[in-house]
């Protein structure tokens, strides 16, 4: 991986207005630890990081700070970085030092290549468990990604990660066993058996018809009283 210059300015404190006035100068707020040595409070200009990410630069990045104004840098990598909720703009960026000589351990993404046998004749359905593997490597040596061939599995088989082929300088210290992908038969829509048995039911008659049905068969079709009283008086 190609380690990416970033100039960047020492912070004379880490107070929260100076973090403030940092971010209304278009600079981040940031802080370089690790290695043994002190925590030093830096600042970075928004657009060079904008500028580096567009280019290519990403989680495993390896960057050399160079700090302003002297011949001093430093190879660190990004641990954390914490952005606004809602504009996603970056409020402040944790650096780890990294030392070009010692091997670290990070995780690198997974990537599928080719289209698996059993999708593609079989009608089955490609199935990610995995998306990224734990590795060990110097710093000069973390790879973008580890690539899976998926072409030859059909529906059934699964790609394990004892079966990823590890670049130079590379080791896997993920779990052997643990499923990348698989392959599976596709997913069967249940029969609406159930919900048409339940539509085909016949409609009950609304409660007020009901009503209405007894209160007719209990006068059994005699005439009302206040009608016979009326009759007598004529």
């Amino acid at each position: 991986m190609k380690t990416i210059e970033l100039t960047v300015e020492k912070r004379s404190t880490n107070g929260k207005n100076e973090a403030r006035r940092s971010r209304a100068a278009g600079r981040i707020p940031a802080v370089v630890y690790g290695a043994g040595k002190p925590n030093v409070p830096i600042t970075v200009d928004r657009k060079a990081l904008s500028d580096v990410f567009r280019e290519g630069a990403g989680e495993n990045t390896i960057f050399l700070l160079k700090l302003g104004g002297s011949d001093q840098s430093r190879h660190a990598m990004i641990r954390e970085m914490q952005r606004d909720p809602v504009s996603r703009r970056p409020l402040h960026i944790d650096f780890v030092r990294v030392l070009m000589d010692v091997k670290i351990t990070l995780k690198v993404p997974i990537e599928v290549v080719g289209v698996a046998k059993g999708v593609k004749t079989e009608g089955g359905i490609l199935d990610t468990v995995t998306r990224e593997v734990e590795i060990e490597c110097l710093p000069g040596n973390i790879p973008a990604g580890l690539a899976v061939d998926v072409t030859e599995l059909a529906i059934g088989d699964a790609l394990r990660i004892a079966q990823i082929p590890a670049p130079e300088g590379v080791r896997i210290v993920d779990n052997p066993e643990k499923i990348v992908v698989h392959v599976v038969h596709p997913a069967r829509e249940e029969e609406p058996a159930a919900a048409a048995a339940e539509g085909a039911a016949e409609p009950t008659e609304p409660e007020v018809l009901k009503k209405g049905k007894a209160v007719a068969e209990e006068e059994g079709g005699e005439e009302k009283p206040e009608k016979k009283e009326k009759e007598k008086e004529k």
